[in-house]
């Protein structure tokens, strides 16, 4: 007897439902399979939320963005959750309309679920949709099918979890990236929303305000942060419209083996949170700011049309790896539209501006500079400290690479808005309005003491009168710079190892509000007690360097001085050089090298004596005595290395 039209179809869904359990799981052996790695860069970007309004997406952002993608030669496109606003099969077709020419062209997309669609329960709208654009060779989470999974693409294991899934999946995280452990060498997780993040957060939801009894991200809180730190996870994620990337301090007493110094050279026990930023028709304003008890923030940027703010930002963000090298740009273009029938003349030829970027292998040595604002009379408690200088990195080869001197004048500033925490009685895991301010420093705020300052705020969390609150005062935050010296092979054209300095030129001294207005960090205080001493922020003196600008790409860092040692080759025939335009440059003309060692004086006052034919070029020095040391005075971010005169 054969099947009607209608009974066929049933009978094909009730098929896939059943197969979402047993038929994609697919056997532990192919897990740890060999992939073939190419020798050409594998580049992954980044499409933040698109959800539009009404039952729409935002269509004009969402090519917009692609269009930049596809430019910057990207292989594979992750969107981050939420590309839709109510999960209706209209918004699916048109998401999948923009995305196809994109498809056709040759890019993989790895899309995820954001609460957008997890919330409205279009689960079948989801697989129906996305199944044609999760490959086909997608390792898939058991009972989490086209929710949770994973690829191996190059060198890289690329990780997809759905809104809210990070606790749920951590124990299957875990043993995928064990049996591939051996496979690759970069480890990309993807969601939508983040542990830390900046206006939500899984941490402040789950734990600081979390239900009584619910201790499943509780209880793996301190594990979760040191496994992503061992395998030095890039994080990426969408749900915050706003741009932000940070580092998440994590604890060396869950696995000390991590951070041996036999290691040559360890990492700091961090890994990299990267929020991609937006690609809708809204814009949302920074709310709770840095958690400074695990979290360093390194760029934000965010544009809400409110407050001051007169745009909302596309943002456009590209990790590109080659062996174990991996570089990182984001761009920006800022637009007025508010539906998909405004039009899109703005984005028709959008001017992209380079916001942030990083470039750095696994073998690198790494520390966090602090701004220079910090009251001189707070205690630095090891880390905090304005001032570029690191110990020791060794390459490879017996290079050395320490830099010496240099102060960060030039950072950032950014405010965020006043906000409050709550519990309830019975319900709760706080249980009084103390109880959530010590949930609130032992997870998300560094309490403020002369032993312990917190750098943004005397007075983090204030008790409110509402006794099943706590107020988190709006405040006024310095940036960080997250400055790496990594090491890279040396080529033919090379006679050492090559250094990569990154992290010095990300900041330009812009000033922003909580909702993307720009401010002047030269003439304007800082919201009252942003200070540890309970003061404000005060107005900070750029250096004339300093361009005040969002573009990066010719940005000027303060001046820093690096040491570049080799006591294996011969010092008569090398000369320090940096690579630009495909080629390695000597940093200067040998009669214009200082034999000398560094001395501090010299980033006060530029005068040497060179002759006058050296005037404009970089100043080099050279101590024979001390086994064939080289020093520079730098402004940005270099690739070093010695070549042959």
């Amino acid at each position: 007897m054969f099947l009607t039209k209608e009974l066929n179809h049933l009978f094909l869904f009730l098929l896939s439902i059943f197969c979402l359990t047993s038929c994609q799981s697919v056997p532990d052996e192919a897990e740890g399979q060999s992939y073939s790695k190419s020798d050409e860069a594998l580049h992954i970007g980044l499409l933040p939320d698109t959800q539009g309004d009404g039952d729409s997406v935002s269509l004009h952002p969402m090519e917009a963005v692609l269009d930049k993608l596809q430019a910057l030669d990207a292989d594979i496109v992750i969107p981050v959750g939420d590309l839709t606003n109510h999960g209706t099969t209209y918004e699916f077709e048109q998401w999948t309309g923009v995305a196809q020419k994109y498809r056709e062209a040759g890019i993989e997309f790895l899309p995820l679920m954001g609460n957008h669609e997890t919330s409205h329960a279009y689960t079948v709208e989801w697989i129906e949709y996305m199944k044609e654009y999760i490959p086909e060779d997608a390792v898939h989470m058991s009972g989490a099918e086209y929710q949770n999974y994973y690829v191996v693409r190059d060198n890289v294991m690329i990780i997809l979890l759905r809104y809210y899934n990070l606790p749920i999946a951590f124990k299957w995280i875990k043993e995928v990236v064990d049996r591939q452990a051996n496979n690759v060498e970069h480890i990309v997780i993807a969601s939508h929303d983040g542990l830390i993040g900046a206006k939500y957060g899984e941490t402040r939801e789950l734990i600081v305000e979390g239900t009584k009894g619910d201790n499943l991200l509780m209880d793996q809180w301190d594990e979760i942060r040191s496994f992503f730190s061992k395998h030095d996870v890039i994080w990426v994620q969408g749900h915050e419209h706003m741009y932000q990337r940070s580092v998440i301090a994590a604890p060396i007493h869950v696995d000390p083996r991590s951070w041996e110094a036999s290691d040559r050279n360890y990492r700091l026990p961090q890994y990299t949170q990267i929020i991609a930023g937006n690609a809708s028709y809204k814009g949302y304003e920074f709310r709770y700011g840095e958690r400074e008890k695990v979290q360093a923030i390194i760029q934000q940027k965010m544009n809400t049309m409110e407050n001051g703010s007169e745009a909302f930002d596309a943002n456009a963000s590209m990790l590109s790896f080659e062996g174990d090298r991996v570089n990182y740009q984001s761009y920006f273009t800022s637009h007025t539209i508010h539906s998909n029938e405004e039009g899109s003349k703005e984005l028709n030829d959008p001017n992209w501006t380079l916001l942030d970027q990083f470039s750095r292998t696994t073998d690198r040595c790494e520390r966090i500079v602090y701004p220079n604002s910090i009251p001189g009379d707070t205690r630095p408690v090891l880390s905090h400290d304005g001032f570029y200088r690191t110990n020791e990195c060794f390459a490879p080869d017996g290079s050395i690479a320490k830099i010496l001197d240099g102060i960060n004048n030039t950072f950032n500033r950014v405010e965020s808005t006043a906000e409050t925490l709550s519990w309830r009685l019975g319900f709760s895991r706080a249980e009084s309005q103390m109880g959530l301010a010590r949930l609130a420093y032992q997870y998300l705020f560094q309490y403020h003491e002369p032993w312990t300052p917190n750098l943004n705020s005397s007075k983090r969390l204030v008790p409110s009168e509402e006794k099943q609150l706590m107020e988190i005062p709006k405040t006024t935050i310095d940036l960080k710079e997250h400055l790496t010296l990594s090491w890279a092979s040396g080529t033919e054209a090379t006679l050492s190892d090559i250094l990569i300095v990154s992290g010095t030129q990300v900041q330009t001294g812009i000033y922003s509000n909580a909702y993307g207005m720009e401010k002047d960090i030269e003439e304007e205080v800082g919201h009252p007690k942003s200070q540890p001493d309970g003061s404000a922020k005060q107005p900070h003196p750029l250096p004339e360097s300093a361009s005040q600008d969002w573009d990066i790409a010719s940005a000027a860092a303060d001046r820093y001085v690096l040491q570049f040692t080799n006591a294996a080759v011969d010092s008569d025939e090398a000369r320090l050089a940096y690579h630009e335009d495909g080629r390695w440059k000597p940093f200067t003309s040998e009669e214009c090298v200082i034999n000398e060692a560094f001395s501090p004086k010299l980033l006060q006052d530029s005068s040497t004596s060179r002759s006058d034919q050296c005037e404009g070029e970089p100043i080099v020095g050279f101590n024979n005595s001390d086994t064939n040391r080289w020093w520079v005075i730098l402004t940005s971010d270099v690739r070093i290395a010695l070549i042959e005169k």
